[in-house]
């Protein structure tokens, strides 16, 4: 099952790696790290998502929380959380002779077109796996010169969530 942990840590050099040679140690592949500030200055949010098994990822949790810098760990996999992933994908149009049809797509996606060149289009896409998934599948054939994706980034709804 892939687990979805969240970690607050520390804004200092080396904290990154700590936590990725925790994994290594363990012998869990981290499937998406997403890493950026959160409200309170000095503090970042690690999205992590693995494929492990319920104890394994408390185990993983509980070894995280032992890390220097790491300030709280929270395994959000079964909580009620809004989860989101963000792609920018660069399309192949023909010269602009499919570009309506792209566009058209990109439309019924609820994405948005950030930059038009005589030959490309990019994309950018908010949503969860399956919705960019599935904007690639769709986008595929047109030819897909470049992507990137952030990986997961998840918050967990209403008051109950992660706060200090």
């Amino acid at each position: 099952m892939r687990h979805t942990l969240i970690a607050l840590v520390e804004d200092k050099p080396g904290v990154l790696n700590r936590v990725a040679s925790l994994f290594r140690r363990r012998a869990f592949n981290i499937e998406s790290l997403t890493v950026g500030h959160t409200e309170r200055v000095g503090v970042s949010r690690m999205t992590i998502v693995v494929e492990s098994s319920r104890a394994g990822a408390e185990k993983v949790a509980q070894n995280l929380c032992k890390l220097v810098n790491v300030i709280r760990v929270e395994d959000v996999t079964e909580k009620p959380t809004v989860v989101r992933d963000l792609a920018l994908i660069k399309v192949h149009t023909d010269g602009g002779k499919n570009r309506s049809e792209v566009l058209q797509i990109v439309d019924t996606f609820r994405a948005r077109v950030v930059d038009v060149a005589l030959d490309t289009l990019m994309i950018e896409v908010t949503g969860t796996e399956d919705k960019i998934d599935g904007l690639v599948d769709v986008l595929r054939p047109f030819g897909i010169r470049e992507m990137v994706r952030t990986g997961r980034v998840a918050m967990v709804r209403g008051t109950n969530g992660s706060s200090d």
